[in-house]
Formats: structure tokens, sequence, C-alpha cells
């Protein structure tokens, strides 16, 4: 039989690596998880990318009658916006 001490650094041993395996399975879990969440976030954030560009593309591409439509185009002009949508109105 073994003595009590061999017992106590066995059951000691089985304790700590159980611990130890409990720990390192959330650290790897919660790595996981969070690649998990980026690629989420990245494949989200790449769709918004394509969809701002390409309502870039149709507003800019889209002009009335050759006035710029967009208003975010340093060259739009409000006033001549205007008279071309009165314009087309009538």
């Amino acid at each position: 039989m073994a003595s009590t001490g061999v017992n106590m650094l066995r059951w000691g041993a089985l304790v700590a690596g159980v611990f130890y395996g409990i720990s390192h399975q959330s650290a790897i879990t919660s790595r996981d998880r969070a690649s998990h969440f980026q690629h989420e976030w990245d494949s989200k954030q790449k769709l918004i990318d394509q969809a701002k560009q390409a309502y870039l593309q149709k507003t800019q591409g889209h002009k009335m009658g050759g006035v710029i439509s967009n208003p975010d185009d340093p060259k739009f002009d409000l006033e001549a916006y205007l008279k071309d949508v009165e314009s087309k109105s009538k």
C-alpha cells in the first residue's frame, strides 16, 4: 500500500490537473469565441463598406440632366438642382 504522503501527492496532482484543464479549456473557448465575433464583425463591416461604395457610385454616377444630384459632391449646386427638379416637375 502507498503511504499517506504519496496518496496526498496523487490526489493533489489530480485536483491540480483538473483545475488546469478547466482553466485551459476556458481560455481556448474564449479565444475561439472572440475570433468568431471578430470574423462576424469583419464580414458585416465588409458588407457595409460595399454598400457605401455602391451608394456613392450610384449617386455620383446619377446626374439629372447634367446637374449633379449628390449633395456630398463638392461641385453640387443646390440652386441648379432645384431649378432642374422644378423644370422636370412641370
